[in-house]
This record gives C-alpha cells, structure tokens and sequence, in this order.
C-alpha cells in the first residue's frame, strides 16, 4: 500500500512563499503520476498541479499558473510544489495524490488512487 506523506505547510504572509513536499518510503514514486489538490472550507477539491511519471508534462490551474512549479527528484523520491506569491485565495488543504498510471497527466481526482492527509497552508497577515 502507497502511502503519501505530505509537508511544509505552514503560515505565511500574502506575498510570501512556501514549499511543500510529497514523499513516500518504500515504493519508488518513479512510476506515478503526482498530483497536488488542495480544498478550502466550503468548497470542493481542486487540482491545483500535476506531474506525469516521467516530469515530461505538467499541468498547472489558471488561478496558480506563474506562482507555483512542481518538480520531482527521483533521487530522493519526492515530488515538490513550490508556491510564490502566495495569496489569501491560496489558503486551504494541500493533498498530494498518486496516480499509478502515470502518464498522460491528470488533474482529475478519480484517477488518483493514493492520497496523503494534508497539509494546512494558511496565508494571512
């Protein structure tokens, strides 16, 4: 069983940055699609970027779009999302999901099978 394990969440001001990280022991992340999603309160869960197996195809929401870049480091078997500009809009619950099918990339959460438990990312002065 894939288990996620998600981090870096945290408190920040508008403007600021944060990077979260999403990694797993004991099964290479190598052959998943990654995918981050975050929920605020009220509202439904939305992809937010996703990584393809292979880090040839991303995809990044328009709200997100110049702010945030995901990475991967099979070395080190985790997968980044690295966020700038970080807005009040920007606050919720991040999830990092696995998608075993890995390519092509998806930001529909039905095909994610593996979801971590969240990380807070709260942005406010």
């Amino acid at each position: 069983q894939l288990q996620l394990v998600e981090s870096g969440g945290g408190l920040v001001q508008p403007g600021g940055s944060l990077t979260l990280s999403c990694t797993t022991s004991g099964f290479p992340l190598d052959d998943y699609g990654i995918g981050w999603f975050r929920q605020a309160p009220g509202k439904g869960r939305e992809g937010v970027s996703c990584i393809s197996s292979s880090a040839g195809s991303t995809y990044y929401a328009d709200a997100v779009k110049g702010r945030f870049t995901i990475s991967r480091d099979h070395a080190k078997n985790t997968v980044y999302l690295q966020m700038n500009s970080l807005k009040p809009e920007d606050t919720a619950v991040y999830y990092c999901a696995a998608d075993p099918t890995g390519w092509p990339v998806t930001s529909v959460a039905s095909e994610y099978t593996y979801w971590g438990q969240g990380t807070q990312v709260t942005v406010s002065s």
